[in-house]
């Protein structure tokens, strides 16, 4: 995993640094925004039962592949249409393969896997975003925004073993409550807030994140994001809940 990890690393900050990317939260007088966040994110958690009966057994990829890291990769779009009214466009990819083994059999998707043998565990959990803002304050010194966001989720788990393969996909669209803010705590140092969430029923979805940044002028920024992802759902067809910490340096600008 960690190999893995470094060559997408390198990869990425290549990428960062053909696209010029840049910032979340613009300056007052800026009409669009772009900020590229690209780090390591760490699975706390990611417990599986598919189906969510007698026939499937529950397990944990982050106990059976490790936390990580995997590559934690965000780029989001911000055009203020006018004074008050705005939309965002967010692509956060996820996913990894690992080599591993079972402690015990796991039943999975109508198919056996056998313990204390090799099998190639998989996840995607990709996000597009596209939401609409309105700003309730924005000048200089604080940006304050409420919205909603429509997320494509584009999710798979997958296990593969001896020539045995069973998987579970799923593309849907889910509505999210969206709030942001940022703060200036001087000439150059500012402090942001974010958050996409839903939650009721048999699940819930909640992308909380924090950033610090330093203008270094021109509308050129660059910051450090900590960003918690949570979610996950208990129905007949599956059960799973997965929550993963990652860290990212990031760097924008508005124009």
């Amino acid at each position: 995993m960690k190999r893995a990890f470094a060559q997408k690393i390198i990869f990425l900050s290549a990428l960062a640094v053909c696209v010029f990317t840049s910032q979340q939260v613009l300056a007052a007088e800026a009409s669009l925004g772009l900020r590229l966040s690209v780090g390591g994110s760490f699975q706390l958690r990611n417990d599986v039962q598919i189906p969510n009966d007698e026939t499937g057994t529950r397990f944990s990829l982050a106990n059976t592949v490790g936390e990580g890291p995997v590559t934690a990769l965000r780029l989001e779009a911000l055009w203020r249409i006018n004074e008050r009214h705005g939309v965002r466009v967010m692509l956060a990819p996820l996913s990894y393969t690992e080599s591993a083994t079972f402690d015990d059999p796991v039943l999975f998707e109508g198919e056996a896997f056998t313990a204390n043998n090799d099998l190639d565990a998989s996840y995607r959990f990709n996000s597009w975003r596209i939401g609409y803002f309105y700003s309730l304050k924005n000048n200089a010194r604080t940006q304050l925004r409420v919205g909603g966001t429509l997320k494509i989720r584009d999710a798979e788990i997958r296990l593969e073993q001896d020539g045995t393969v069973a998987f579970n996909d799923d593309l849907g669209v889910v509505p999210l409550v969206y709030l942001s803010g940022r703060w200036a705590l001087g000439e150059r140092w500012s402090f942001g807030a974010d958050i996409d969430a839903l939650g009721g029923g048999p699940g819930r979805a909640i992308d909380l994140g924090l950033s610090l940044d330093y203008a270094l002028g021109s509308d050129w920024n660059v910051g450090l994001d900590v960003r918690a992802l949570d979610g996950g759902a208990d129905i007949d067809e599956l059960f799973n809940f997965a929550t993963f910490y990652s860290a990212s340096l990031a760097i924008s600008r508005g124009f």
